[in-house]
């Protein structure tokens, strides 16, 4: 597969991994009637839906990251030439950019809006290092044992995250950046953006780190160029 066929698809899965996202907490918002758990609940579901569906389209043309800590993870444990980290990056992050800008017109609203939603402070800080160390740790015992059933680990996860995390388990930097762009339920103050990237960095290096010990690889396999 081509470099340039892998990083459409993740362009195109991350976009709409962001409208699911940002496209699902508006319409939970608006129709939930102001009960915060339910509208939760509908946005948990609706991108655990969207995310299993997206790995299965995508997943064996890309490797579908739509993430860049598992694109940086997955170079860094020699399954991702380097060559491609920044092309898949770039991809990604602009693709969740356009897709969260989908959203917003999709529902009315003007395609990109700062958000006010404050989610600062160590509690949020150590909620993205803990969801995003489990999402590198799910996507990595999967992958090493062989399980074809990756994407609907993976897409469980984040429907529980988005519960057991108090920051609703954004776990991806690409997806953190644009939900900077709206002011809705799925928002993110941008002063805050840059606390939750670090902490996704810092959590899926632990995860990384974790099962390089648990699960060796007998030889590193490289990606395919």
């Amino acid at each position: 597969m081509t470099i340039g066929r892998r990083v459409a698809a993740e362009f195109v899965g991350t976009a709409f991994l962001a409208l699911a996202v940002v496209g699902s907490g508006i319409a939970a918002e608006r129709l939930c009637g102001g009960n915060a758990g339910l509208a939760l609940l509908a946005n948990a579901v609706a991108t655990g839906g969207a995310l299993v569906a997206l790995i299965l389209a995508f997943g064996s043309i890309s490797g579908a990251h739509f993430n860049p800590v598992v694109t940086l993870a997955d170079a860094w444990q020699g399954g991702l030439p380097r060559a491609a980290i920044l092309p898949y990056v770039a991809a990604q992050t602009t693709g969740a950019i356009a897709g969260t800008a989908l959203a917003n017109a999709l529902f009315g609203l003007p395609m990109f809006l700062v958000s006010h939603h404050t989610r600062g402070g160590i509690p949020m800080f150590v909620s993205e290092i803990v969801a995003t160390f489990g999402l590198l740790a799910i996507i990595w015992g999967c992958t090493r044992a062989g399980s074809a059933r990756t994407p609907y680990a993976v897409s469980a996860y984040i429907v529980g995250a988005y519960w057991f995390t108090p920051s609703t388990s954004f776990a991806n930097p690409a997806v953190t950046i644009a939900r900077a762009l709206t002011d809705t339920f799925a928002g993110i103050r941008p002063s805050d953006v840059p606390l939750f990237i670090f902490a996704q960095l810092l959590g899926g290096g632990m995860a990384t780190v974790l099962f390089a010990y648990l699960q060796p690889q007998p030889e590193v396999v490289r990606a395919r160029t």
